[in-house]
């Protein structure tokens, strides 16, 4: 899960699909395009909406996505445009290009829908984004698991 600082979006994404894997068959994992918050814990408000949710994403820390992310991982979802094209400038194959999906295109495909990032947003930002990733990771989850029988 890909989003610009890794304290918002992704963090939630990542709490959100691992909860609906079984731990022992999937790795799920966040990282941001930019390195700012690289270390740090997700910002209190994901913190929290993840919390109101059931799930605990406060031992999560900060990374940046690093071009050996291709070859850890068989999935990447972005949250936006920007985080897609960013991602894709680091990618060396079309191998590499096919595994990077904008998260929202789970649910409407090929319409390219960001995920706004919630940062500076509405008060309720973070719940509408808590929102979106649940229903797209829903599909995401199905589709793994499917998969992976």
């Amino acid at each position: 899960m890909v989003c610009l600082g890794n304290i918002c979006r992704s963090p939630l994404a990542e709490g959100i699909l691992a909860s609906k894997l079984p731990k022992k068959n999937f790795v799920v994992d966040s990282a941001g395009t930019g390195s700012w918050h690289v270390g740090r814990s997700p910002d209190a408000r994901s913190i929290a909406v993840a919390k109101k949710n059931n799930l605990d994403i406060s031992q999560q820390k900060g990374r940046q996505f690093q071009q050996a992310d291709f070859d850890k991982f068989d999935y990447i979802y972005v949250m936006d445009q920007s985080n897609y094209d960013d991602v894709l400038a680091l990618a060396t194959s079309d191998e590499q290009r096919q595994k990077v999906k904008i998260i929202l295109d789970e649910l409407f495909p090929n319409e390219n829908v960001d995920v706004p990032d919630p940062y500076y947003g509405m008060s309720n930002g973070f719940e509408m984004v808590y929102n979106m990733l649940d229903e797209a990771c829903d599909v995401i989850a199905q589709k793994l698991i499917a998969n992976h029988s």
